[in-house]
């Protein structure tokens, strides 16, 4: 598994003093998407829609909404 390139800015250009504690969004050589957030799996993992589910080796991450804008010029239509 290899990162082929970064979605959106990096962690410094939104703020982050050390560059080194943000969440990130990165494209993988398959085409996959790794993220680096929060994770949250405990505290959302029973509010979940019905129709949703997370198996064990999965985990729920927040990402803030600046990242996620900020990569969208970067995510490919298909």
């Amino acid at each position: 598994m290899k990162i082929v390139r970064r979605l959106g800015a990096t962690p410094r250009e939104r703020g982050s003093a050390s560059g080194q504690t943000c969440p990130d969004i990165f494209e993988l050589e398959d085409g996959d998407f790794a993220v680096i957030g929060t994770d949250v799996t405990e505290e959302l993992d029973g509010k979940l829609p019905p129709d949703a589910g997370r198996a064990e080796y999965e985990r729920i991450v927040v990402v803030t909404r600046e990242t996620l804008l900020r990569a969208k010029r970067d995510i490919p239509d298909s």
